[in-house]
């Protein structure tokens, strides 16, 4: 069984053609701002130098950044022998270094992966989710995250994020600082503001788009991969359940207080489906639920 997991397992040619694509396109759009940005005469060797600092900084220190701001801490094996034995043979099974465990002190059923690359990558499960799913389930939650590492998904929609961040940044902040500039720049200044905010809502605004159609997919890859590493779909299918279940009676604040990391959850801090499906960082439940059975009946024949 091991052997034949992993010759299928980790190969999915369409979430590394989609990761691919976004981010050509997004560095298509980010080049093409730059541009706009250069014919306006912005200082672009200090814009580079800082942008260039945030990325080097995130990419470096994205793992612990998020494990201090969601008040996560790194649990020995002494500390969490059950869940390291399961990520140990579930990081066999797949290939990858076994990473990190973290427990997240929240009663929000809820799970994530973070990290720069496969040998820095830490799981991050909280302590509802622990306390509530049975063994099948949780080892199912944890396949879904180490999956998540294996296809190196993690990094691309951390920088992706980051740079979608600094385009809404400017769009949110450079207005404001326009408008103080117009009365020393005059008119023509105050046009030459407004088309860099501009410029900046276009490039925002499609990266939302992007960045999120690609989340959406690699909750799909990671879907299958955790069905694929425990030989039943049905145990994650069974989990997500239980955590929809789960997140109707968590609390609003434990919500409101995991609700800036949806993007890495594996299902985000909500009661219900608020939103469009284009415009969440998940697909729905039910679409999720059905694509395992199918994947259930496939392996069965």
């Amino acid at each position: 069984m091991a052997k034949k997991t992993a010759a299928w397992y980790g190969h999915d040619f369409g979430l590394s053609f989609r990761m691919f694509i976004t981010m050509f396109l997004l560095a298509a759009l980010y080049l093409a701002f730059v541009v706009i940005l250069l014919q306006m005469q912005i200082d672009f060797f200090l814009l580079v130098i800082i942008i260039g600092g945030l990325a080097l900084s995130q990419y470096y220190f994205s793992d612990n950044l998020v494990l201090l701001s969601t008040g996560s801490r790194i649990l020995s094996p002494q500390q969490a022998p059950r869940l390291t034995a399961m990520v140990e043979r579930l990081a066999q099974l797949a290939d990858v270094p076994v990473p990190r465990l973290a427990v997240m002190p929240t009663r929000m059923p809820n799970a994530f992966a973070t990290g720069r690359s496969p040998k820095h990558a830490v799981i991050t499960v909280t302590q509802g989710l622990v306390d509530q799913l049975s063994d099948q389930e949780l080892e199912a939650v944890l396949a879904h995250e180490l999956t998540h590492i294996k296809n190196r998904d993690v990094t691309v929609i951390t920088i992706a994020s980051f740079f979608a961040m600094i385009a809404s940044f400017i769009v949110q902040q450079f207005f404001f600082f326009g408008l103080l500039a117009e009365e020393d720049r005059g008119r023509r200044g105050g046009q030459f503001i407004m088309l860099i905010w501009l410029a900046s809502l276009v490039v925002w605004a499609i990266s939302y788009v992007l960045i999120r159609a690609l989340s959406r997919y690699r909750e799909y890859a990671a879907d299958r991969g955790a069905a694929i590493l425990t030989g039943h779909p049905g145990y994650l299918a069974s989990a997500l359940r239980q955590i929809n279940t789960m997140m109707n009676r968590t609390p609003q604040r434990d919500l409101r207080q995991a609700e800036n990391f949806n993007a890495f959850f594996i299902m985000p801090a909500v009661r219900k489906d608020s939103i469009m499906e284009v415009f969440s960082t998940h697909p729905s439940l039910t679409h999720r639920i059905d694509r395992l059975e199918k994947l259930q009946e496939e392996m069965e024949k």
